[in-house]
């Protein structure tokens, strides 16, 4: 049973990846060296970050690089907000009497003003912060705390994360909220990946309080809705999220007890999108059982259907997405698609149809 939660900072409760990857772009523009996109710094920038910069600027001394970074980064701190769930979470945890513990690389001074800002700070019983290799610390923690290995767990979004879990010899959580991709956590395999503190909260209510369930047995298919939405022009609505890989798909989700499965499109979308729909058209139904591009293994009956933008076609995305694009359908096409997504648009072809358009 857990009793103890270490936490990293850094896209695990708080967001601030558009900040350091700001900064970041900062010290390689003054050190003469090409940017980086966001997708290209999330592949590479890694924990300690000292590694990470030598790779790319080893010809300027450290202390212009953190100097050039903070110039940044401390422009940046009004962008640096708490992540959804993160303070439903916290409060989860003091409900239910969990200790707390920060390890983290953040700055001890930027922790200050950014634990202030989110009011996150005040459900943290012991910060540690300002650590630049996670692995050299866990040992001292658990034991200067008295923490028993199997009652604790290091919750991360980064394979060092998962590293320094298992250095200590306790379980990890590796979240989808942070720096470090799907196939980057997997790699590091740790004892369970969620798509956000929200899930673990859930996962951890339905297991008394444990990562894992006694019976995985007995699991069952999951129904879930999805629907291929279109506006007037034709184009339609395709939707980035982490948990399939990062990949581009529809909106959609499951089907709750004793809910039609329309009316359950309905409020996914809505949900998701903000989008209300009208001519609903049921087009098939897939069989996704252990789908690799999901982020845990999984069995899903999809329910496919198209449907139309009912009023103002203006997206409004929950937590679940990352980006979205209008496309035609051969646009559509051309995207880094999750597999159900591929088969569905082959199996609409040129649906809609608008003139012009393909």
């Amino acid at each position: 049973m857990i009793r103890n939660v270490i936490f990293d900072w850094s896209g695990t409760l708080v967001d601030d990846l558009p900040a350091v990857w700001h900064a970041s772009n900062h010290i390689f523009q003054r050190a003469g060296v090409p940017e980086m996109t966001l997708e290209r710094f999330r592949a590479e920038f890694e924990l300690p970050f000292r590694s990470f910069y030598e790779r790319h600027v080893a010809h300027v001394p450290l202390p212009d690089l953190e100097r050039w970074f903070h110039e940044r980064f401390g422009e940046m701190q009004h962008t640096v907000v708490a992540l959804p769930f993160a303070r439903e979470f916290l409060g989860f945890c003091r409900e239910r009497g969990l200790r707390t513990f920060l390890l983290s690389a953040v700055h001890p001074r930027l922790y200050e003003l950014q634990h202030r800002n989110t009011g996150l700070g005040e459900f943290l019983h012991h910060p540690y912060v300002g650590v630049s290799d996670k692995r050299e610390h866990i040992h001292g923690i658990i034991a200067e705390h008295g923490l028993r290995p199997e009652e604790t767990v290091f919750i991360g979004d980064m394979e060092h994360d998962v590293e320094t879990a298992r250095h200590g010899g306790i379980p990890s959580v590796a979240v989808l909220t942070g720096y470090n991709g799907l196939d980057q956590l997997r790699r590091a395999c740790p004892d369970l990946i969620v798509e956000h503190l929200g899930e673990l909260r859930a996962v951890l209510e339905r297991n008394g309080m444990r990562l894992h369930g006694p019976d995985a047995s007995r699991r069952m298919p999951i129904a879930t809705v999805g629907g291929l939405v279109a506006r007037d022009d034709g184009r339609v609505l395709m939707v980035r999220t982490a948990k399939w890989s990062g990949l581009w798909g529809i909106p959609g989700g499951k089907i709750e007890w004793g809910e039609p499965s329309e009316e359950a499109l309905r409020r996914e979308l809505m949900e998701e999108t903000g989008l209300g729909v009208r001519d609903i058209r049921f087009v098939m139904v897939q069989d996704a059982i252990s789908p690799p591009e999901f982020y845990k293994d999984a069995h899903f009956l999809l329910l496919n259907y198209t449907c139309r933008v009912e009023g103002p076609a203006e997206v409004t995305l929950n937590e679940e997405s990352q980006e979205f694009r209008w496309a035609t359908p051969s646009e559509a096409r051309a995207l880094a698609l999750n597999q159900p997504t591929r088969v569905l648009l082959d199996a609409v072809g040129g649906w809609p149809r608008v003139a012009g358009q393909s």
